[in-house]
């Protein structure tokens, strides 16, 4: 069992740490309030509403975060079953293939195996979340 939560969780091979707000800034108390919405089994309809008196992209920003956090769980415990062999298209069915392209490497779409795929498109997510000036952690006055 612990080598196998090993390999799930080897930084190197697919997981990333979770991205973590701050304690004491406006963020965290965002995330705080989102985590007990979700929790509570409130409507769903109302437990994603923007909480009165809040800045509605930083109630955007946490959720992409805490949803970035998800996927990125859910595909490290899958990782070990796809890999280049088994998954060498990164494929949506038999109708779709998805390809790669961004302005650095790959300046036309490119096929890449699922992992390879999957490895590109997490590295460019949480380049997104980690930017500064897509996602600021510190609220100007």
């Amino acid at each position: 069992m612990a080598l196998c939560l090993k390999q799930v969780f080897n930084k190197d091979k697919t997981f990333r740490p979770r991205k973590k707000f701050e304690p004491g800034t406006q963020r965290f108390e965002l995330y705080k309030k989102a985590q007990a919405s979700l929790k509570s089994g409130l409507d769903l309809k109302t437990v994603v509403q923007l909480p009165p008196g809040e800045n509605i992209n930083d109630w955007i920003a946490v959720h992409v975060v805490d949803f970035f956090n998800r996927i990125n769980l859910i595909y490290g415990t899958m990782s070990e079953v796809c890999t280049e062999n088994s998954c060498p298209i990164m494929s949506g069915g038999l109708k779709y293939e998805y390809r790669w392209q961004d302005d650095h490497r790959f300046k036309r779409p490119t096929k890449l195996s699922a992992p390879q795929y999957m490895s590109m498109l997490m590295d460019w997510i949480e380049n997104l979340i980690n930017n500064e000036d897509i996602f600021p952690t510190r609220i100007e006055l």
